[in-house]
């Protein structure tokens, strides 16, 4: 089990629970993730969801050891299949809940990471919180869930993935890619303060206000510019296999090694 999952006053507390892995996703964690948000979604007791992870990180991303077949086995096709499934229709299916969700991040939220976070509709973070995706190493132009631009705005977003480099918690709020930054030793409490505020509300009025932001987002684009944007994901995906056959993947593991 990689995902705890409680309901307490009208919120429902989904918890990644792979410290020791600093939270990365293998293929098990994301499937244990999407039933918890599929039961919160169907729960009518629950009116807020809160994301959380255990240890010192949000989640070091996809777990590198865990998700592709052996080199002789892997093809375009099954990256396209899996990653379909797994990193775009669960990502746009937690968007679309329709109840309010928080995120709630502390210590690194690397690549994948930000597909976990950037679907709920609010973040807090610690002060201690890195958003980074370095995945331009690999050739590849981004995560699949490409939220980007729409959370960090253009500049900012072609300046974490042209150089890699983190994002801290304070820049992020600046974006508004963060609602709140508060100390570390808070964050628990602070989201919960914030869930219990939203949880006396009427779950009609917030399924109706998340509802109106998130199709006004859609008319502007974002459904149709994240389905795009993975398709040229596949394209890296395409390139690496003919060209370098992955051994970048092996630099990517060194680099998540070294989180402590």
């Amino acid at each position: 089990m990689y995902i705890g999952y409680e309901v307490a006053d009208k919120i429902a507390t989904i918890t990644l629970d792979r410290p020791e892995a600093a939270n990365a996703q293998n293929m098990a964690l994301l499937d244990e993730l999407d039933a918890a948000w599929t039961k919160a979604a169907q729960d009518e007791s629950v009116v807020v969801i809160v994301l959380r992870a255990e240890g010192r990180h949000f989640s070091a991303g996809h777990d590198l050891n865990d998700r592709w077949p052996s080199p002789e086995e892997i093809t375009l096709e099954w990256i396209y299949g899996a990653e379909s499934r797994r990193y775009l229709e669960y990502t746009l299916r937690w968007r679309n809940v329709p109840k309010p969700s928080i995120a709630s991040v502390q210590g690194r939220c690397i690549a994948g990471g930000l597909m976990l976070c950037w679907p709920c509709d609010l973040i807090v973070a610690a002060e201690d919180a890195l958003f980074s995706d370095p995945v331009a190493m690999m050739g590849i132009g981004g995560v699949e869930y490409h939220g980007h631009t729409w959370e960090l705005g253009a500049r900012k977003a072609k300046e974490i993935l042209f150089t890699g480099r983190p994002v801290t918690a304070a820049e992020a709020e600046q974006a508004g890619m963060v609602n709140r930054v508060v100390p570390r030793d808070r964050l628990d409490a602070e989201t919960a303060e914030l869930a219990s505020r939203i949880a006396v509300m009427p779950p009609f009025g917030l399924r109706q206000a998340k509802r109106a932001v998130n199709q006004t987002l859609d008319v502007q684009g974002f459904h149709a510019a994240i389905q795009s944007a993975f398709d040229i994901h596949q394209t890296g995906h395409g390139n690496a296999l003919s060209v370098t056959g992955y051994p970048i993947l092996a630099k990517l593991g060194e680099m998540k090694a070294k989180i402590e």
